[in-house]
């Protein structure tokens, strides 16, 4: 899939403001790690993961997603009345009706001829959202669209809690399914995407490339539990990694022969970031270098649909990305559903 006229005009990201180490996490589960004989710093060593972010207590998907969307809008130049679509890609959710894009979409005072919906695949949520827009402005149906989303990681993390210390009858296989749900942090991120004006190049939206894998749905599954207070997840880790990974290999090979780029071409990798083993399993597959790679991992966890656009956010604004840079975003998404993008910036 290619794209002639999609420029990227703005990322932005926000981050929440209670930093929680997987040191605490681990202290609060002592009695699980003494029932079933795991050392201290297991948390850390199997993930990478040294802390995470949750927002304060009471904070919206919606309102986290618009103060993001708010900042992408700003950075980008694109006045709001071009803005032609928008459209929450967030796991995390206010409520189930009506869509939480319409308390963005009011709360950023966008037109009202602007679509207005949300677009729900796991961790694929914005990369989705990203080509969605980009067909319409191929189309000549939009100007300019905005894609926001908004996770909260803390209600999962404690249920999750919640759930091992209270569970009697919980067994090795059990604690090992819930793992990786103290992994989950928390974020918001955007990115405008407009038409891209006349004689002008760069920060272009090149191309994608989708492949799906859905025998493989079963792996990992969330859903909320009567009677607690957030959510529940429950994840074949290993599992999970090895299918991944083999539908990222495939994936990667038409990525790079659709837009005929050679693995040399491309200067810089943003990834949808899970922990250290998934990184270092897929680079290894792929065949690329991890120095061009940048990691939020170690401090920001699993953030779900909000990892990829806050990892491109946070390495512009690290300097790592610049103007000229070819970028590969690769994106894998619980489902199992892969989706990469490319960008020259």
């Amino acid at each position: 899939m290619r794209f002639q006229n999609v420029r990227i005009a703005a990322f932005s990201h926000v981050l929440p403001p209670n930093v929680v180490s997987s040191e605490e996490l681990e202290a609060r589960l002592r009695p699980v790690y003494e029932r079933f004989r795991v050392r201290p710093g297991r948390l850390e060593l199997m993930s990478g993961i040294r802390e995470r972010r949750f927002w304060d207590k009471g904070s919206r998907p919606s309102e986290v997603a618009a103060q993001a969307g708010h900042l992408a809008l700003e950075r980008s130049g694109v006045p709001r009345d071009r803005i032609g679509c928008l459209i929450h890609a967030s796991v995390c959710r206010d409520f189930l009706e009506p869509a939480p894009a319409t308390v963005v979409h009011h709360a950023l005072d966008l037109p009202d001829r602007c679509s207005v919906f949300d677009l729900s695949n796991a961790c694929l949520g914005v990369a989705n959202g990203m080509v969605q827009i980009g067909h319409l402005i191929e189309a000549g149906a939009v100007e300019a669209g905005l894609v926001v989303a908004g996770e909260d990681g803390g209600p999962l993390v404690e249920e999750t809690l919640r759930s091992l210390l209270e569970d009697e009858k919980l067994d090795k296989a059990g604690f090992k399914r819930a793992f990786a749900s103290l992994t989950i942090g928390a974020g918001a991120a955007a990115v405008v995407l407009e038409r891209a004006p006349e004689g002008e190049t760069g920060r272009r939206l090149v191309g994608s490339a989708t492949l799906s894998a859905t025998e493989h749905s079963a792996l990992c599954q969330g859903d909320r539990i009567d009677g607690g207070e957030g959510p529940l997840m429950s994840t074949d880790s290993e599992a999970l990694l090895q299918a991944g990974n083999r539908l990222a290999m495939r994936t990667f090979e038409d990525f790079c022969s659709g837009l005929n780029w050679q693995r040399d071409d491309i200067d810089r990798i943003v990834t949808h970031q899970v922990g250290s083993a998934h990184r270092r399993l897929l680079f290894e597959s792929l065949d690329l270098d991890l120095k061009r790679d940048y990691p939020t991992v170690q401090t920001l966890g699993n953030i779900g649909s909000v990892s990829l656009p806050l990892s491109f956010s946070m390495a512009e604004e690290a300097g790592f990305i610049h103007a000229g840079h070819r970028v590969a975003m690769l994106g894998i998404g619980s489902g199992l559903n892969c989706q990469m993008l490319g960008v020259e910036w």
